[in-house]
């Protein structure tokens, strides 16, 4: 029996629907339960207990043209109720906003613990200026001879048993870095629809269960909290040896455990970003920055992550939609399967960041906006406009010359 040429095609259609979608859902089922379960929001500072003897902390914190949000976050700082010997460092790495004045006039009105702020100067070649900013403020610290650093982001507000509740993880589970991802500001509508996407893409990269893992691959920090082991830090050269990295808490992460040291990263409770993107062109700019260095600046990798996230996030909704339109059962069930399960595991970080659950259906949408902004980021790259931040544009490490 013939069948017209107009059904075989359309059945031809609907054939490569279903693989497509059977494919879709087989990789969410994968995530789901092969990915380090990194959708759960449970992994937080692991049981500690306090110390006899508390350890001597100092503070890092880099700074540039941070002006509008030091008020929010550097008195939550100088605040701390810590034990032992603490002291704050903030580098200001060439700020035009007044930021180092600024800094030592909240010292002065809050008093607290004790503040230090300098300045490096411009960075040389082959540093980034956080990473300059860091190390300045390291060798500052060095001459007090601390036990641990704390690296936080000036746009990091902590609770005042912050630093208190992350040496004392440390200590307990002998971390030699103990990282928090600070729970980030939600105000705005496009900070309600794209930041709590942002924790939860992360964290399918590197699963925080498996970074705390002795003997696991994966390693990852998040650069606005973590408490680094001054003894980890020069055996793993922190951070000369990452100097020119764009993505520093993730290269950072890799360094301390590529020397042998034990990590660890969750969510956090009482640390916060004050940090503001009101409009889609601030958190365009966040992720564009960076997105393409994560991929190492590969067109392969580019391609292949443009490819899996068309898979993963737009072909669910997208085979609903078209199975409901032709007539194909089975395409309409597995990509509504598809996206049923995408949307349940993206809930538990909507609760996390206080957010309602009818946002969780349009993850799809979010992820086309982060498809959109990786691609930019390369593009901009080729232009010469990669990995701009505050006035400056830092090349791709292999461009750099090898400075020991």
């Amino acid at each position: 029996m013939l069948h017209p040429p107009g059904r075989v095609g359309q059945t031809a259609r609907v054939s490569a629907l279903v693989w497509i979608a059977a494919v879709s859902l087989a990789a969410w089922l994968w995530l789901l339960l092969c990915q380090g379960f990194f959708w759960r929001t449970d992994v937080r500072l692991p049981p500690r207990r306090e110390p006899r003897e508390w350890p001597s902390v100092a503070v890092v914190v880099p700074a540039r043209d941070e002006a509008q949000v030091l008020p929010a976050s550097l008195p939550s700082l100088l605040a701390q109720d810590y034990p032992g010997r603490a002291e704050i460092f903030l580098v200001d790495d060439g700020s035009s906003d007044g930021t180092g004045e600024l800094a030592r006039g909240l010292a002065r009105r809050h008093g607290g613990l004790p503040l230090t702020v300098d300045s490096p100067g411009e960075p040389p070649a082959g540093w980034t200026g956080k990473l300059w900013a860091v190390r300045h403020g390291i060798a500052l610290a060095r001459a007090r001879e601390p036990e641990f650093l704390l690296l936080t982001d000036a746009d990091i507000a902590h609770a005042p048993d912050s630093l208190r509740a992350l040496v004392a993880a440390a200590r307990t589970g002998g971390f030699d870095v103990v990282s928090q991802m600070a729970r980030l500001r939600i105000e705005s509508r496009w900070e309600r629809l794209v930041v709590p996407a942002f924790v939860y893409f992360f964290a399918q990269l590197y699963p925080f269960r498996r970074i705390g893992r002795r003997g696991a691959r994966t390693a990852a920090a998040a650069g606005g909290c973590v408490l680094l082991r001054a003894e980890a830090a020069e055996r793993a050269r922190i951070p000369d040896a990452i100097r020119h990295a764009v993505i520093d808490d993730v290269a950072l992460a890799r360094a301390v455990k590529g020397s042998g040291g034990h990590i660890w990263l969750g969510l956090a409770d009482r640390v916060d970003s004050v940090r503001p993107y009101p409009r889609l062109h601030d958190l365009w700019r966040m992720v564009s920055r960076s997105a393409y260095a994560q991929l190492r600046h590969s067109p392969p990798l580019l391609a292949g992550t443009v490819l899996g996230l068309a898979l993963v996030y737009l072909v669910p909704p997208a085979a609903l939609f078209a199975g409901v339109a032709l007539g194909g059962t089975a395409t309409a069930v597995l990509g509504g399967l598809a996206w049923l399960v995408m949307t349940g595991t993206y809930a538990p970080m909507l609760r996390y960041h206080r957010q309602p659950l009818w946002l969780a259906p349009l993850l799809p949408f979010t992820a086309f906006l982060y498809l959109l902004m990786t691609v930019d980021s390369a593009v901009q790259h080729y232009r010469g406009r990669g990995a701009a931040w505050k006035g400056r544009t830092y090349a791709r490490p292999d461009a750099l010359t090898d400075e020991g």
